[in-house]
């Protein structure tokens, strides 16, 4: 006859094997969904400064502003494995310095339960758009992408960018006046 402690090694090996399996499942039911959705996006007004950066050496850098419309329905990205997003959006461009450069401007976690139809106009950026020379001024090639990871209950932690991409360019003078 078994001692019981035997029986409660028994009974929390197969229950830990039943929650093993479990997680599995959950997590081979969504790995192959496709979590991309359209977002579009535009910009509104585009300045840029030559400006000390206090952080460094205080050489003056591009400092890039702009404001931007964001819009997008995330709602059907979530499903029962889906515990939160967390986008953002990023600035790709290419400089004489750099092949690419790439900065993330504006973030925000989108938990269940909230609303994901993100509508939003005149936005400011939430970090700032330095650049570490004058690659800014002048630059016509600057790209914004929207991207979110998906932070699931069980599984991987993909990375994904929306369908759509907005590209503008920064002014060839430098703004001196004030925002």
């Amino acid at each position: 006859m078994h001692s019981v402690l035997q029986r409660g090694n028994a009974i929390l090996a197969y229950a830990l094997s039943v929650l093993a399996c479990l997680t599995f499942a959950c997590f081979i039911s969504t790995v192959f969904l496709d979590y991309r959705t359209n977002a579009g996006m535009n910009t509104v007004k585009v300045v840029v400064k030559n400006v000390p950066d206090y952080s460094a050496a205080r050489e003056k850098n591009d400092l890039g502003f702009l404001t931007f419309d964001l819009q997008t329905n995330l709602t059907g990205l979530f499903n029962w494995n889906v515990k939160q997003l967390f986008l953002y959006l990023t600035a790709e461009y290419e400089t004489a310095n750099n092949k690419l450069n790439q900065i993330v401007l504006w973030d925000k976690i989108i938990l269940r339960g909230e609303t994901a139809v993100l509508d939003f106009k005149n936005m400011n950026t939430k970090y700032y758009f330095w650049d570490d020379g004058d690659g800014l001024r002048g630059n016509k090639n600057i790209t914004l992408t929207l991207s979110w990871n998906i932070i699931p209950n069980a599984g991987l932690l993909p990375n994904v960018f929306a369908h759509g991409q907005h590209s503008f360019k920064f002014p060839d003078e430098y703004t001196t006046s004030r925002m």
